[in-house]
Formats: structure tokens, C-alpha cells, sequence
């Protein structure tokens, strides 16, 4: 039986949950060898390579004559690729892919007041304690023991500004081209950008380093940077983006188990705590639960 386009949806989200939540620990495998701006700036470079490989294949080089489409890659370029990327990968030099993932879902707050309070939409008792809660649970991930901030989470935090915009952005550019084509230009553009950025400042990698880092690189840019980002723009068009940010809350235990796994970073108490509020927050802001429900037990 053929799959509605909702199940599509969710599918292509769901595939994207698991991508989501391994590819903080592969982006720290590159920083043995690569600053975090040559590691982002090379995993889109391998991205568009591999985005315009798909084109070839599907034939839609000709949606790159629209010139609306190249205004939106452009926004998404520097909104996703360059603001949102730059300050992940930032992130990942100072601080654990955990706190990474579990900040990151702070992105449900901030697409939440993008799509629902920008639009003015009438907010309900169960959305404000949803986003309360978000707040609650990104406090606690930053306070840790309370001995200050750590710079790694607050360029996470800043990051998840800028990602719902973008999102918008996508799922509009994707009513007039397909996919591959946005995020061909989304990867071009920015690994423009960056590698501008790179030379200028004089931190090119050397082409040993980047060599020695070629494997991660590689899996960086075809599957997080390439796969699973096409199939999380398939998944916004099927659904909103709302709903789709969601279904990835669960990236983040995923990635603190990799974390265990891969690096032998075991979670902590903060970690896990954190995870309460900030999962319950995403279920009510989304409404997949209501808060009558919830306290009805």
C-alpha cells in the first residue's frame, strides 16, 4: 500500500532523527586536524559536489534559470549554512556533542515564536507553560554547576535564532524547485563564504591535515550535510516545520549515547535533567500532548 504523503513526511524525519543525532560526534572526530571553520568549510564543499551529482542524475539543472530560487539559496546560505553551521560547529570546539544536541533543541522555542507569535496566532495556557518549560530546561544545560557559562553553549544557544528562519525560507523555496537543487546552492554558497573567510583570516588547513581527515569529512558532507538535510526539506514539505522540529527531539539522546559509545563521554546528571523539560516543552509547544491531558495524568 502506498505511503500518504504525512507518512512520508515522517519517514523522511524520522531517517533524519538518526543522521541528526551521530553527526555531532563525527564533526568532533575532524577537529583532531581541522579548525572548526575548515572542517564546515569542506563538508559543504563535499555537499554541493554531492548535491550536483544528484542533479545531474534527476535533471533538474534547469530550476537554477529561476532567479527567485537563487534569492532564497542565498537567504538559506546565510542563515543555514554559514550563521547556523558556523556556530554549531563553533560550539563543538568548546563544549560535548551532548550539550550540543540538548541545546540545539532550544530551536523548538525559537521556531515556535517564529511561526506562531511573529504571526500573532492566539497563544493557549499549554503553549506558554511549553515554552516555559524550554527555557526551564536550556537553563539548566548552561547553569551546569553554576560556575559560569561556557562559550561552546551559549554559540549553540545563538545558532537556534537564526535556524527557524531558514527553515521558512526552505520550505517556501521548496514549492518552486526540488530539493537537491536548494541545497546545491545552500552548499555552494556557503563553503564560498567560509573558505572566503578562512584565507582571509589566513587559518587554511593544510593539505596534509585535511587529507588526514578526508574519511570524516567525506561522511560529514554525503550523509548530515547532504542526505539527511535533503531529507529533512522532503519532510517540511510534507508537514510543518513545527511538527517536524518535534519529531527530532529525540536527536539528543541518541547523540549522548553515541557520545558514551564513540568518545567516552558518559552523560551527566545536568545533561539528563535538562532533557525532562526540554522533551515535555517540545510535546506541548507542538501539540502532540495537551497540558488538560498532562494534568489529568
Amino acid at each position: 500500500m502506498a505511503l500518504s504523503e504525512k507518512r512520508k513526511g515522517e519517514l523522511f524525519i524520522g531517517s533524519d532523527v538518526f543522521f541528526g543525532g551521530l553527526f555531532p560526534i563525527l564533526v568532533v572526530f575532524t577537529f583532531a586536524r581541522l579548525s572548526s571553520a575548515n572542517s564546515l568549510a569542506w563538508s559543504a564543499l563535499i555537499a554541493a559536489l554531492v548535491f550536483a551529482c544528484v542533479m545531474l542524475y534527476r535533471g533538474t539543472w534547469r530550476e537554477l534559470k529561476n532567479p527567485l530560487l537563487w534569492k532564497y539559496g542565498f537567504l538559506i546560505a546565510m542563515l543555514v549554512g554559514v550563521l547556523f553551521y558556523g556556530l554549531y560547529f563553533g560550539a563543538l570546539a568548546y563544549t560535548t556533542p551532548g550539550n550540543v544536541a540538548i541545546i540545539n533543541l532550544f530551536q523548538v522555542f525559537t521556531t515556535f515564536l517564529f511561526f506562531n507569535v511573529v504571526r500573532k496566532e492566539p497563544l493557549s495556557r499549554g503553549y506558554e507553560v511549553g515554552a516555559t518549560l524550554m527555557v526551564l530546561g536550556a537553563l539548566i544545560v548552561l547553569g551546569r554547576d553554576w560556575s559560569g557559562l561556557n562559550v561552546g553553549d551559549v554559540l549553540v544557544l545563538a545558532s537556534t535564532l537564526t535556524i527557524p528562519i531558514g527553515n521558512y525560507y526552505q520550505q517556501v523555496a521548496r514549492t518552486i524547485a526540488s530539493s537537491e537543487s536548494i541545497m546545491f546552492l545552500r552548499s555552494t554558497i556557503s563553503a564560498a563564504a567560509i573558505f572566503g573567510f578562512v584565507y582571509i583570516a589566513g587559518v587554511a588547513a593544510p593539505r596534509e591535515d585535511v587529507l588526514a581527515s578526508l574519511p570524516f569529512l567525506v561522511l560529514n558532507g554525503v550523509l548530515f550535510l547532504g542526505l539527511s538535510k535533503m531529507l529533512w526539506i522532503e519532510g517540511i514539505h510534507r508537514m510543518s516545520v513545527t511538527k517536524a522540529t518535534a519529531l527530532v527531539s529525540l536527536s539528543p539522546l541518541l547523540t549522548l549515547f553515541f557520545a558514551w559509545l564513540f568518545l567516552h563521554q558518559a552523560p551527566n546528571v545536568w545533561q539528563l535533567a535538562s532533557l525532562v523539560p526540554l522533551i515535555l516543552g517540545t510535546l506541548l509547544l507542538t501539540d502532540q500532548i495537551r497540558l488538560r491531558s498532562l494534568l489529568r495524568g
